[in-house]
Formats: C-alpha cells, sequence, structure tokens
C-alpha cells in the first residue's frame, strides 16, 4: 500500500488552551496511538490533504521531530459548519502485527448483463479487511466480466492469501438486476422470433 509522509512536531501541552492556540494557527492536533505510550503531535492542515480528502486509502509515515512512525488514520473529527479538520487520530502500525482497514474495491471488466441492458448495483464500495502491513493492498479487485443478468458477486469469489476479509462469506460486493431497459429488450427478442415463426406455421 502507498504511503503519505506528514511532517510533524511533538506537543509540549495538550490542553484546551494549547489546542485552541494550534487550531487558530492552522495547525491540526494529533495522537498516535497503539505504541507503548500515545504520541502527541500537531501538523499543518494542508499536510492531511492526500491522505483524507480521497477515495483512495494510505497508510502514513508521520516525521515527529525527525523520529518516523508508520501508521494509519483511525478517526477524523471536523468542524460541523466549516469542515475544517479539528482533530486526527492515528493507530502504530508494526511490521508482524495485523491491522484492520477499510479498502476500497475496484471493478474489473465488463459485464455481459450490462451489455444487455441490466443494472449494476455496487453496493460495497469497501471492504473491511485484516492483514500484515506489508499485505495491504491499495483495492481489492472484483472481476465482473461474467456477471450476467441475475448474477452476483459475494465476498467468497475475492478471496486472498494476503489478507481476511471481516463480513460474512455470503456478503454482495455487486450484482447485475434486470430493468426495464433489459425487459424490452428480452420482449423485443420474443416477438422477432414469433414473427418469423407465424409464416411457416400458415404454411404448414
Amino acid at each position: 500500500m502507498k504511503s503519505i509522509t506528514i511532517k510533524g512536531s511533538k506537543r509540549e501541552s495538550v490542553g484546551k488552551v494549547a489546542t485552541k492556540a494550534l487550531r487558530n494557527a492552522g495547525m491540526v492536533p494529533c495522537v498516535i496511538y497503539g505504541g507503548d505510550k500515545p504520541v502527541h503531535f500537531s501538523a499543518e492542515e494542508l499536510a492531511f490533504k492526500k491522505l483524507v480528502y480521497t477515495p483512495n486509502v494510505y497508510t502514513a509515515t508521520i516525521n515527529v521531530d525527525g523520529e518516523k512512525i508508520s501508521a494509519i488514520l483511525q478517526d477524523i473529527q471536523f468542524h460541523p459548519v466549516t469542515d475544517k479538520i479539528l482533530h486526527v487520530d492515528f493507530y502504530q502500525l508494526f511490521d508482524d502485527k495485523e491491522v484492520t482497514m477499510n479498502i476500497p474495491v475496484k471493478l474489473v471488466g465488463t459485464s455481459p448483463g450490462v451489455l444487455n441492458g441490466g443494472s449494476l448495483r455496487f453496493t460495497n464500495r469497501k471492504l473491511k479487511i485484516k492483514a500484515l502491513p506489508a499485505n495491504l493492498p491499495d483495492y481489492v479487485n472484483a472481476d465482473i466480466s461474467k456477471l450476467k443478468i441475475g448474477n452476483k458477486l459475494t465476498i467468497t469469489s475475492l478471496f486472498n492469501d494476503d489478507y481476511t476479509f471481516m463480513h460474512p462469506d455470503n456478503t454482495v460486493v455487486v450484482q447485475v438486476r434486470t430493468s426495464r431497459n433489459a425487459t424490452s429488450i428480452e420482449d423485443e427478442d420474443e416477438d422477432e422470433t414469433t414473427e418469423e415463426a407465424t409464416p411457416e406455421a400458415a404454411a404448414e
């Protein structure tokens, strides 16, 4: 998985007054959990742009006064009116410890059911998986090239040795359902068949 570097500085004080002063200066107070003790730091709000405002998922390499810590975004708080970032929580990564993340699903191929007028329902655009940091994928591939009208793709079709899905096996990821357009095409095909057969029947 790709990583984004965030440069920060340790926070000497974590009180309300110090936190307010940081925000007024365009800085975001943050905490990294998961290690021997929480690491409190602050970073410029712009540093989180690529990590937060994107459909993709990344790990973060946080450089706190020269000390680099690998982590993932755990929680983020926004201002209810301005949508400014108020606080960010991270969880520290360790090479030998599995972590759980929501990973985006990438559709691969073209569904014959959709080509025939069916409606594609992408019900789970992100899936929760558990894996070692080195095995975290950028996205989960979902091959829809064999999906006809009425078919669906479940978790069992996406099995991978590198990570474990934290969903029931019968969870539907994507499906192709019938639509008015598909029904009309089928009806037209049936009408054409009937019209072709009628003269032959009359001849008999």
